[in-house]
């Protein structure tokens, strides 16, 4: 099971000093966040993609391409690319170029973005977001797979004998996972393809997650993919830590009544009992996240939120201290107790490259 960290790169005054970094600043401390995460054992740096403010990061393989040059191990992800407004031919390019850069330590996160005002931005429509998320990623999936594309849809031009470049490291394109919050025509998109599914397990009680989860489960089954229990989920986490409980609630408080996506509204106690957010101990945390698996089953990714909101840098590397020296260790040995072997471990380059050897020789024998 993977565990790792992601960022949505938001720029948000600290609302204990009123100081708010600047652009650079935030830049930087997001590449120093993705190499604490790689020193302290975490498997997985993802990067969301944003093209307005307070946002900065608005070209993720840019980024990960840096971070892939001053890492040796960190698989490196997004958490999203917007399928909807970037056009396929770029996607596939710019992560095949990625992919070589990184050695095949790079997969990507779907997803449709939740920011109205971007799609016109890029000349699509909001209203036809969903399609826009189909028709996209089935030309993307065609684009790492054939060599040669012919293509007419609804939302592009045609490409007529389009090869796109490079190809796939070692002939495998990335693990591609789709995220949503919300949306069961993913789960579907995600099932139909035999790809990952990512819920981003933040801001709604179990519940809604779990109907999610187990469409996708049953759906990817349904089309011969495998049991059910073999599907590719993730999942998403928010976590605030300190020794103690009570200081950790005490100095994250006015970072979770300010943020901006759910300050000023309900109370932090309430948004923790009501959603997956835990502020407490790091026993705490191992505790609550260990019931995810009792909520959706066996999962191979387990991503947390912790730069959010304004919390300052050096705070934020002292929470990955304390995930990864003593969290995540724990977490890795706890899941893996009576894990079935039929579940099938994250998907990373090398084990894709060797699935597709091993279906070439069975399908030669």
């Amino acid at each position: 099971m993977q565990f790792g960290i992601f960022t949505v790169g938001d720029v948000t005054p600290d609302p204990t000093t009123g100081r708010t970094p600047s652009e650079h600043e935030r830049i930087t401390a997001m590449v120093t966040i993705a190499l604490k995460a790689e020193e302290v054992g975490l498997d997985v740096f993802a990067t969301g993609e944003h093209h307005n403010p307070p946002f900065v990061p608005s070209s993720p393989t840019t980024m990960l391409g840096y971070i892939a040059a001053r890492t040796e191990r960190l698989v490196l992800s997004t958490a999203t690319t917007l399928i909807t407004t970037n056009d396929p031919v770029k996607i596939a390019e710019d992560f095949a170029m990625l992919q070589h850069l990184a050695g095949g330590r790079v997969d990507l996160m779907l997803g449709r973005g939740n920011t109205g005002p971007v799609y016109p931005w890029f000349g699509q429509d909001i209203r036809t977001g969903i399609p826009l998320a189909v028709e996209n990623y089935a030309l993307l999936h065609r684009l790492w797979r054939e060599d040669v594309v012919d293509w007419e849809g609804r939302f592009r031009t045609p490409l007529q004998g389009f090869t796109s470049t490079p190809r796939p490291l070692d002939g495998v394109p990335p693990f591609v996972w789709h995220g949503s919050i919300r949306s069961p025509e993913i789960a579907e998109q995600a099932a139909y393809y035999g790809d990952g599914f990512f819920a981003n397990n933040i801001f709604w009680p179990k519940e809604h997650f779990q109907r999610l989860i187990s469409l996708y489960r049953e759906r990817y089954a349904h089309y011969g993919h495998g049991t059910p229990e073999q599907a590719v989920v993730g999942l998403g986490g928010q976590v605030f830590m300190r020794k103690n409980s009570q200081d950790a609630v005490r100095e994250f408080r006015p970072y979770f009544d300010n943020a901006p996506v759910y300050g000023h509204g309900p109370s932090l106690e309430d948004f923790t009992e009501q959603t997956p957010l835990t502020v407490g101990s790091p026993q705490q945390v191992i505790d609550r996240t260990l019931t995810f698996r009792e909520s959706f089953g066996d999962y191979q990714r387990q991503l947390f939120l912790m730069d959010h909101a304004g919390l300052p840098l050096k705070t934020v590397l002292e929470q990955l201290d304390i995930l990864g020296e003593e969290v995540v260790p724990v977490l890795r040995r706890e899941f893996a107790r009576n894990r079935p072997d039929t579940v099938p471990d994250a998907p990373t380059h090398a084990a894709l490259v060797a699935r597709r050897a091993a279906e070439s020789a069975a399908a030669g024998s």
